[in-house]
């Protein structure tokens, strides 16, 4: 069983800056990529930002600037950090952890049950 956990969401003022982090354990042999999505109410869940097992990353446009992901491979964890942060960037956000390899396994994909940011005005 694979498991993500995230942490670091919270309530803070537009300008400001909050910090997520997620951990992947679980019996891993390998992760394709990493990142972050957020969902807000009444809408679809999108992509914020995801950074694959080489390093290369990649932004929604709304974020880009603003919000930096980072990944540490041999610790399977992933972090956003969100800076200037805008009250239409309140949401529910995910961690998802696509093409895990979990011999004799492989492509799977997970999700962590969500950690809720809110940025008040």
């Amino acid at each position: 069983q694979v498991q993500l956990v995230e942490s670091g969401g919270g309530l803070v003022q537009a300008g400001g800056s909050l910090r997520l982090s997620c951990t992947a354990s679980g019996s891993i042999f390998s992760i394709n990529t990493m990142g972050w999505y957020r969902q807000a109410p009444g809408k679809q869940r999108e992509l914020v930002a995801d950074v694959d097992s080489g390093g290369s990353t990649n932004y929604a446009d709304s974020v880009k600037g603003r919000f930096t992901i980072s990944r540490d491979n041999a610790k399977n964890t992933v972090s956003l950090q969100m800076n200037s942060l805008k009250p239409e960037d309140t949401a529910v956000y995910y961690c998802h952890a696509g093409g895990v390899v979990r011999l004799p396994w492989g492509g799977l994909n997970y999700w962590g049950k969500g950690t809720l940011v809110t940025v008040s005005s």
